[in-house]
């Protein structure tokens, strides 16, 4: 059974084709992750699915529903955080559950929810007196208080320090255990690789790759390398004395490995280069890798796209 099922939607802005035909489905206890650079058209996507916006042509069905004709229904079904997620400065963890359970109409186990994003001990603080990460975890708490069969998570972690983002993973992590369906939209590519069940990657209203992280490293990576720390010339040298594939970068001299014996050919020229090296080391492409090859750009330090 899919949850979310998205065929050939498309969404224009004049002449900007904002989503470009994508098609795409998130299966009953799945986590997907929509990545992709700003401008890639996740936002338009994530609107068209929530109800937010009309979708220009395309179908699209989320828990069996037209979210644009049956947002009212759908949206009891459903549990949005959106981008920058914000709630009265003088409102407390536990008022705010219990004043999202009036609108919903629904009895809710305020103690439970809180425990269940490890949010009971600052049950009774202010927002304005909440961390970074405890508001965050508030903003899960809301997204639960409706029972949802489908979270939609827009950038959950940004900003967040490593502590408070694991501690959100964790949370994420329950509601698969729990068989919800998860939508998670990220600048962590990090964060997707450990979450995910499946990613698609959006550049310029297109999917360019999707799949499991396995399949789209597969498919798109660079294969294995030895990488060492040296001059340019390291390179050059392994260029013209072997037929190994080599690449230089930002002080890496990068040798592809085809064939688990290129190891030893190129660990052996290495050291008969006489040219100082170190560091040396073997590493497979992350979904970082990929990602910045696919669409361009950089990542921080943290693994964020910016």
């Amino acid at each position: 059974m899919f949850t979310v099922d998205v065929d050939n939607l498309r969404k224009r802005y004049g002449d900007v084709k904002a989503v470009d035909g994508i098609s795409f489905s998130v299966e009953d206890g799945e986590i997907f992750s929509l990545l992709g650079p700003n401008g890639a058209g996740k936002t338009t996507t994530m609107e068209i699915l929530e109800g937010l916006r009309a979708k220009d042509d395309g179908e699209v069905k989320v828990l069996g529903l037209d979210p644009w004709k049956a947002g009212y229904e759908l949206h009891k079904k459903m549990g949005i955080i959106p981008q920058g997620f914000r709630f009265f400065d003088y409102s407390t963890p536990r008022e705010a559950v219990s004043y999202y359970a009036k609108l919903f109409g629904v009895k809710s186990d305020v103690d439970h929810i809180l425990k269940e994003v490890i949010l009971e001990d600052a049950a009774s603080l202010y927002y304005n007196k909440l961390s970074g990460g405890q508001r965050q975890k508030l903003g899960l708490a809301l997204s639960l208080v409706n029972n949802p069969q489908l979270v939609v998570l827009d950038e959950p972690t940004t900003g967040l320090d490593p502590q408070a983002r694991r501690a959100v993973w964790n949370v994420i992590r329950e509601l698969k255990k729990e068989d919800r369906s998860v939508i998670l939209t990220t600048h962590y590519l990090e964060e997707a690789e450990i979450l995910a069940d499946r990613v698609a990657i959006m550049n310029h209203g297109k999917i360019i790759s999707a799949g499991t992280t396995e399949e789209i490293l597969e498919r798109e990576g660079s294969g294995e390398r030895l990488e060492v720390k040296a001059a340019e010339s390291l390179a050059e040298y392994l260029k013209r004395e072997t037929k190994l594939k080599v690449e230089y970068s930002n002080g890496t001299v990068s040798i592809l490995l085809e064939k688990p014996h290129d190891a030893m050919i190129a660990i052996s020229e290495v050291e008969q280069s006489g040219i100082e090296w170190k560091n040396l080391r073997t590493r497979e492409d992350t979904l970082e890798d990929v990602f910045v090859r696919m669409v361009g750009g950089s990542t921080t330090e943290a693994g964020e796209v910016v």
